[in-house]
């Protein structure tokens, strides 16, 4: 019982270790009450394993390292799975958030990560190689995050397609 237990607690180790985090945008915020200002921070951070597997988090606390700590942890919770395809995506896929669109596209390889801010770190955090973005209308780092992290859900892998279409893989992608 005890040895099951201290294997599981190994292997929760060794998955804290593989995720890459990084901090999208720090904010100091204020609260006004009857006595001045309380100042806190909200911090918004990616977190991938560079594998397909990312998730984005918010944290707000009166310390910066507080923040990031509760935002890590919350990104932790909201991690999905992303289809990569020779180390791009599968095909386009536009997000919406808000304000915010992000258009995704699949690019041959060689070409690197084309986006800026809050893409640029979600997707490489994704393992994601090789991709042309666009951001379309705010550039507020939370609408742009959130409407790429709809925009990676949105994605279907090419097995996932041949299987709803009732044909096989090698249809699709010759």
């Amino acid at each position: 019982m005890k040895e099951e237990k201290e294997e599981l607690e190994e292997q929760e180790a060794i998955e804290e270790v593989e995720f890459k985090e990084q901090v999208i945008s720090i904010r100091r915020v204020a609260k006004v009450v009857t006595g001045g200002k309380n100042l806190s921070f909200s911090v918004l951070v990616a977190v991938g394993d560079g594998r397909g597997r990312v998730g984005i988090g918010k944290g707000k606390a009166r310390e910066v390292p507080q923040a990031i700590k509760k935002a890590v942890e919350n990104a932790k919770k909201n991690l999905i799975k992303v289809p990569i395809h020779k180390d791009t995506i599968p095909h386009y896929v536009v997000g919406h958030y808000g304000a915010g669109l992000v258009v995704l596209r699949p690019a041959s390889k060689g070409t690197g990560v084309i986006a800026g801010g809050a893409v640029r770190a979600i997707v490489s955090l994704a393992g994601i190689k090789d991709i042309l973005t666009k951001s379309i209308g705010s550039n507020n780092p939370y609408s742009m995050a959130n409407a790429t992290m709809e925009a990676l859900k949105q994605l279907k892998s090419p097995e996932e397609v041949a299987e709803m279409r009732g044909k096989k893989v090698e249809e699709l992608l010759s």
